[in-house]
């Protein structure tokens, strides 16, 4: 005997709805459970790994963004992307500062080598001074391990 489904139409509409009043009760469910995520991704290091180096993982990529295609993309841009992408900037300002301030007093910390006539290559260890030092700073964010 066949399983008796809802109409595909009706389900979406159900779905739809339902999950546009839930946009609170989503909120306070996600904030309180952070502390939860938190250890659980932490601990789930291995789990990452072994999933994003299995077998053909490449391939299911690859096929999985040309089922979805360039028009859902773009659809998703401009129907979802565009009125999120302001206050997604806004909410992210403080992040972005935080996470950008290490990296400015470190260059602003440095003292380079004298600068060269233009067109000296000498004038490239400048840059290297810099990329050195931001390096660095990279490296001691991440902490020991360095990844």
């Amino acid at each position: 005997m066949a399983i008796k489904v809802k109409e595909v139409g009706a389900s979406t509409t159900k779905w739809s709805e339902n999950a546009a009043r839930a946009a609170a009760e989503f909120a306070t469910n996600a904030e309180a459970a952070a502390e939860l995520w938190s250890s659980n991704t932490q601990r789930a290091g291995d789990t990452f790994h072994q999933a994003i180096t299995a077998p053909n993982m490449k391939n299911r990529f690859v096929r999985g963004v040309a089922r979805a295609g360039a028009a859902k993309f773009a659809r998703k841009i401009r129907e979802v992307g565009r009125d999120r992408f302001g206050p997604g900037v806004a909410a992210a300002t403080p992040d972005y500062t935080a996470g950008v301030e290490p990296y400015f007093s470190t260059i602003a910390a440095l003292t380079l080598s004298p600068r060269k006539p233009r067109g000296d290559p000498a004038n490239y260890m400048r840059v290297q001074e810099i990329g050195k030092a931001l390096n660095a700073k990279r490296l001691a964010l991440l902490g020991a391990g360095g990844g």
